[in-house]
């Protein structure tokens, strides 16, 4: 049975508090999204019960801990349908993922005079990484455009790819435009011009199942805090052949097989990639905030936040010289804008004062920020637990500054 919207906000306790007096609006879910209890009280279970580390100890708590870490492992590889439980490495998150990805691939497989292709949409986390390879390995990064309502050129992909291009790293969806990308052909694509493929699904891992068999990816990578799971958490997953051909990303203790001053064997997939004390609890907490997800169901998930979307968005273009970026047909719960000449900072600072949390400024995009020919928006980003009534409050709250500016 499904949860009516009043019972799914009880679920998080953050949501019913004021901010200046007024009831917090919380639309800045692209950054953060809040936690839900039972993700918040597995955490705290965890701590005044099993805590121990892991994999290393016969006592009973380091048992109990390994097991609910390895399961934890299950459940991703299970809300993902990934083939293998080895093919998911527990991360500190997206950035992590991308990272170790760059370093190892790179290490691997990328060589002077290769390329690798990114779109101009992505955040800085899928941008970077790819660069410092490329200086490290004299390669070339490319990039495929984006089009006048923010969607991928997609048949110019064709011509950018190269024989030297090794990898294509792009988002699912859009952090700014919440353009939701066409994974699949894009990955078979390049897959016909024998290109791996990384996705950042940061954005699109919350709002609508993934598959990663279906889809083809090589890498898929997200992070826990934006899916209702703790900081410090995320997954890449990686195809296990790929997985296997790269060295590890970093050394110590839980990545090691047998250990001289002569040489050193490193474990097997996939504790090859996960060097050290891991966050183990925050592993868990966010298997179970993926537990959560499947238990509120993606169809009322994408139902409420294509409706809040349709919407808001309609409601912010009856505002006189408001201005939306990002207009695909195909598009997450994420509105960025701008109001005539009323800086995003200034409209973020007062809509702060109404108790309307939104996010302002580039968005760690400014390549896609100068593309648009802009320093920054206004993005409120919409999950399932928001309400119309909030909406409403965005809105009013958006022409009363407008007015006060006029």
């Amino acid at each position: 049975m499904q949860k009516s919207i009043e019972e799914i906000r009880k679920d998080f306790p953050i949501l019913n508090q004021k901010i200046y007096g007024k009831p917090l609006v919380y639309f800045d879910n692209g950054a953060t999204s809040q936690k839900p209890l039972c993700v918040i009280d597995t955490e705290n279970e965890i701590y005044k019960t099993i805590n121990s580390n892991i994999h290393r100890g016969v006592h009973f708590l380091s048992g109990e801990m390994t097991n609910a870490y390895e399961k934890a492992r299950q459940t991703i590889q299970n809300f993902i349908n990934a083939q293998l439980s080895e093919e998911i490495i527990f991360t500190k998150g997206a950035t992590d993922s991308i990272n170790l990805v760059a370093f190892s691939f790179g290490e691997a497989f990328v060589n002077e005079g290769d390329e690798i292709i990114v779109t101009e949409m992505e955040h800085h986390a899928n941008i970077v990484p790819w660069q410092m390879l490329c200086l490290r390995k004299k390669a070339k990064l490319k990039v495929l455009p984006i089009d006048e309502i923010g969607e991928l050129k997609i048949n110019e992909l064709e011509n950018l790819i190269s024989e030297r291009t090794k990898l294509l790293a792009f988002a699912h969806t859009s952090n700014v435009l919440g353009t939701i990308n066409p994974v699949k052909k894009i990955i078979k694509k390049a897959h016909s011009k024998n290109v791996k493929v990384l996705v950042d699904g940061s954005q699109a891992i919350l709002h609508s199942s993934v598959d990663v068999q279906d889809l083809d990816a090589d890498f898929y990578v997200f992070s826990g805090h934006k899916m209702y799971a703790p900081t410090g958490t995320g997954i890449l997953y990686g195809k296990k052949e790929i997985l296997c051909q790269m060295p590890p990303y970093q050394g110590g203790g839980d990545m090691v097989d047998v250990v001289s001053f002569q040489e050193t064997t490193y474990a097997e997939l996939p504790f090859k990639f996960e060097a050290g004390t891991s966050n183990f609890v925050g592993s868990v907490a966010l298997a179970r905030a993926a537990e959560y997800i499947k238990e509120i169901g993606f169809e009322l998930i994408t139902t409420r936040e294509n409706g809040l979307l349709i919407y808001a968005t309609h409601e912010l273009k009856q505002i006189k010289g408001l201005k939306i970026f990002g207009e695909s047909q195909k598009k997450s719960s994420i509105i960025s804008f701008l109001v005539d000449n009323i800086h995003a900072y200034d409209m973020g600072l007062m809509l702060d004062k109404m108790g309307i949390a939104v996010r302002t400024g580039s968005h760690c995009a400014q390549p896609l920020m100068q593309r648009l020919g802009i320093d920054g928006t206004v993005r409120a980003s919409l999950a399932f637990y928001n309400t119309p009534e909030e909406v409403d409050l965005l809105v009013n709250g958006v022409k009363r500054i407008v007015k006060l500016f006029h």
